[in-house]
């Protein structure tokens, strides 16, 4: 049984969930996740959006339906008894339904670690209740694991066996069908309701301060879903001369951050994937005061990208919250298209693609059934 909260973690459960119905014999893989879990051979029960929501003021506003659901999960789960539950980052969901299942006798994996090491390290008790073992991404995390005496094992990095090591930007443009006469930026704005609520309009002030710079400039936006691509052109539609200069796809967003000269990405798993695209980028993000204030008490790290957070310096411009102001931002971007800049970046992120390589699927699929074999 499988649990995936959003776009992210279907991406990275699609690419396990093959290798590990082979090792089981074709058994059923099933629960919650998106398009990508679906076409890997999951039988979806409930899509991932349904649990698509980030922030504490947020998360209160559907919190009837988040808890009726998660009752419904355990339920299910004590009822049909997997052979394993595994779920897919989204902690604060997850982890409950785990130490639930995992005190009625069924085993428990959980795929990604939560950023304990950025924020609120005080979960690892949570994690050590919960969890008979964790797949972690990044490699600094084992040692953290290891002193909490909780089963774990650093199994890469999962997008950065799919990314070429040399991205080849030209090939994108044509795939994407793209004949630019200036600069091309990608722009991802999120890929929840309330991130693009809140990123968009700051992110499309930026294209319009940067189009006074570069008039032939491109934007290349990938929308997640279909929900989303609606209210990125409902968002476009107070930026009139940003809108003429942007090109809007359904998913693609390999391939819309391989063909950018530079990116304007929300915090998020997708500022590492452009970094192992070796894209120069800046970072914004807003979301609602109460919210920040909450995030930021309970914060554990001078960083909120995972480019930053892995190089543990500041080598991606950050513009959070009250300091992310287009005008500055788009001063930002520019800069990034900088020749000296951009070949910095390409060593400094060529070295972090190589340390996030393994054969992931191999190494997750084969925890996942000793995890199994260990079951009573």
């Amino acid at each position: 049984m499988w649990l995936a909260g959003e776009a992210s973690g279907d991406a990275l459960a699609s690419l396990v969930i093959p290798p590990v119905k082979r090792a089981m014999d074709g058994a059923l893989q099933f629960g919650i996740g998106g398009e990508k879990m679906r076409a890997a051979g999951l039988s979806v029960w409930h899509d991932a959006s349904v649990l698509s929501v980030r922030g504490y003021v947020e998360v209160l506003k559907k919190l009837p339906q988040l808890l009726m659901l998660r009752r419904d999960v355990i339920r299910t789960a004590e009822t049909v008894r997997p052979k394993v539950f595994i779920g897919v980052d989204a902690p604060d969901f997850n982890l409950a339904i785990e130490e639930k299942l995992r005190k009625s006798g069924i085993r428990t994996v959980h795929f990604v670690s939560p950023s304990i090491w950025a924020w609120r390290p005080e979960r690892i008790h949570a994690i050590k209740r919960s969890v008979d073992h964790m797949l972690l991404v990044f490699p600094f995390e084992k040692a953290i694991y290891d002193a909490a005496g909780i089963p774990s094992t650093y199994i890469g990095y999962p997008m950065a066996e799919g990314i070429p090591m040399k991205p080849d930007t030209h090939g994108a443009r044509q795939r994407l069908g793209l004949e630019p006469r200036g600069p091309v930026f990608a722009v991802l704005p999120g890929s929840r309701y309330d991130e693009i609520r809140w990123n968009a309009p700051v992110f499309f002030e930026t294209a319009r301060e940067v189009l006074k710079a570069e008039p032939h400039s491109m934007f290349l936006i990938p929308a997640s879903d279909e929900a989303r691509r609606t209210q990125i052109v409902q968002a476009l539609g107070g930026f009139r001369e940003v809108a003429e200069h942007v090109i809007l796809f359904s998913g693609r967003s390999h391939d819309v951050l391989e063909a950018c000269d530079a990116a304007l990405i929300a915090s998020g798993t997708a500022t590492l994937e452009a970094a192992l695209y070796k894209k120069p980028m800046i970072v914004g993000y807003k979301m609602p005061a109460l919210s920040s204030l909450i995030i930021q008490s309970k914060g554990n790290t001078s960083f909120v990208s995972l480019p930053n957070i892995l190089e543990q310096k500041r080598v991606v411009p950050e513009f959070l919250q009250y300091f992310a102001e287009p005008q500055y931002m788009a001063a930002s971007l520019l800069d990034q298209l900088n020749p000296a800049r951009r070949e910095h970046l390409e060593e400094v992120f060529t070295e972090l693609h190589q340390s996030l390589l393994r054969d992931t699927a191999t190494l997750a699929s084969q925890a996942i059934l000793d995890t199994i074999g260990g079951a009573a």
